[in-house]
């Protein structure tokens, strides 16, 4: 600044670092968006292209993945706890300490990932004690055979993207989202339908059998595979001062753990009142679960810009409070629940004008369109509250405070959401509707506590989880 210049006002000054948070968090918000979304379009197309084989197969599809997700969404939520640990390491300068705990991370994810392989594939044989049709049922064990194998790969990549995103490099994590997704693309159509249509040049593939539903899911193993391959490629090409200890270390795993359990109970609770909001819409009949997993797929899509944004907070108050700087980890921290806000609400605007356009690229049958039409304009409500509550529960765990959001959670959808979705859906005879109006309910009490959380928190200081 010239000697003679006039010295910038309070608020100019105010302004010009909120720009600087703005244009940082998208810089990084950007490619995690990006690398998120790439991981649900692939359930995405899954659906899609599955629905294409008839009502069956997509309500057994749509089972399927809410069964996952309820069981794998622990493990994800364990595996975020790496996430503070290594940001707020390079938020205090210490790039060694930072791999050490990647390396820890990754020996937890395996044994994770193997304790709920083994428990994901006992889960169908519940299924009829809650009215699951026997049909639906065998389709959901085919799925699961091919898809529990891929949790221990799945929470491997999540826990290197916890380190990538957190050192600031996220290109690896769209490189590997993209090419996964490609072939994602191409091996979808062979595995569900099977290559007796193509052409006699194609060869070997001419002989790769229908396998229906569970064609969706050996395509997703092999691409999370390729996935966990290209980012550890990555990793292995990033110097680091010193050497990193590369032996299972209990202390660190332990210190991973406390951070992320109260993680995988909050996720493993959102996600499991969404999968109870299935297996309820399976007992409306297909036709309702096959719209409640179309909406659900739109929704989950979109919903990753809110986990782009919130991981991309979590990095930057990491950063700021491994750096011992409160007020930066509060501006950042609050520029991400805006940026949050306003991404999902255009999102939801494009839910409410063009409800018939996403039906249509759906491939909706005739007999789930009439029940699609009115979840999607319930989404675009669902979408607002559903994203500040994802950025909040990242902006939490870059700060370290990890409990409230999970007892946000067990209130929010448990004891507001599931009892107005029971009574609306059943009790009122409102049927799918009401289930998706309770679960909009339950996130806009989980937003608004979230809110106050970090805006309390951050009022105070703020201590690395290490210190």
């Amino acid at each position: 600044m010239p000697p003679d210049a006039p010295e910038p006002s309070v608020s100019s000054s105010h302004s010009v670092r909120n720009r600087g948070e703005l244009r940082a968090l998208l810089g990084l918000a950007l490619p995690l968006c990006i690398a998120q979304a790439g991981q649900s379009l692939m359930g995405l197309v899954d659906t899609l292209i599955v629905g294409r084989a008839g009502t069956s197969a997509l309500a057994a599809v749509g089972l399927s993945h809410s069964l996952f997700f309820a069981v794998s969404s622990f493990g994800m939520g364990l595996m975020m706890g790496v996430d503070p640990l290594v940001s707020q390491a390079i938020g205090a300068r210490n790039p060694l300490r930072a791999r050490d705990v990647l390396w820890q991370g990754i020996w937890l994810s395996a044994f994770v990932g193997l304790v709920l392989w083994a428990v994901l594939i006992t889960v169908p044989s519940g299924l009829p004690w809650v009215g699951v049709a026997e049909e639906q049922i065998v389709q959901v064990r085919a799925f699961l055979h091919f898809r529990a194998p891929s949790l221990p790969l799945m929470l491997i990549f999540l826990t290197v993207r916890a380190y990538l995103q957190a050192i600031g490099n996220p290109r690896p994590l769209v490189v590997s989202t993209v090419v996964a997704n490609i072939l994602n693309l191409l091996m979808v159509p062979l595995f569900v339908f099977g290559g007796a249509s193509l052409p006699a040049w194609a060869g070997p593939l001419t002989h790769v059998p229908a396998m229906g539903a569970a064609g969706a899911a050996l395509s997703t193993l092999l691409c999370t595979a390729l996935e966990v391959l290209i980012v550890a490629r990555a990793v292995a090409g990033i110097p680091v001062p010193g050497t990193p200890s590369l032996k299972p270390a209990l202390a660190d795993q332990l210190r991973a753990f406390r951070v992320g359990l109260p993680i995988g109970l909050h996720i493993a609770a959102e996600v499991g009142v969404f999968a109870l909001a299935g297996v309820l819409a399976a007992r409306l009949g297909p036709a309702s679960v096959g719209a409640h997993q179309i909406a659900i797929s739109f929704a989950s899509l979109t919903f990753t810009m809110a986990l782009g944004i919130g991981n991309a907070g979590s990095v930057r108050v990491g950063w700021a409070v491994g750096a011992h700087d409160t007020p930066q980890a509060r501006r950042s921290g609050l520029m991400a629940f805006a940026t949050g806000a306003v991404v999902m609400s255009l999102s939801g605007l494009g839910f409410a004008l063009f409800p018939e356009g996403l039906a249509r690229l759906a491939g909706a049958p005739p007999e789930v369109l009439p029940l699609l039409l009115p979840l999607l304009m319930v989404s675009a409500i669902f979408q607002v509250f559903d994203g500040v509550q994802g950025v909040g529960a990242g902006v939490l765990r870059g700060a370290g405070h990890t409990r409230f959001t999970f007892l946000a959670n067990i209130v929010g959808h448990y004891a507001v959401g599931l009892p107005l979705t029971l009574l609306l859906s059943f009790g009122l005879g409102m049927g799918v509707l009401g289930i998706w109006w309770g679960l909009c309910a339950g996130l806009i009490f989980v937003a608004l506590a979230v809110l106050w959380r970090f805006w309390r928190v951050s009022a105070g200081t703020l201590r690395p989880l290490e210190n």
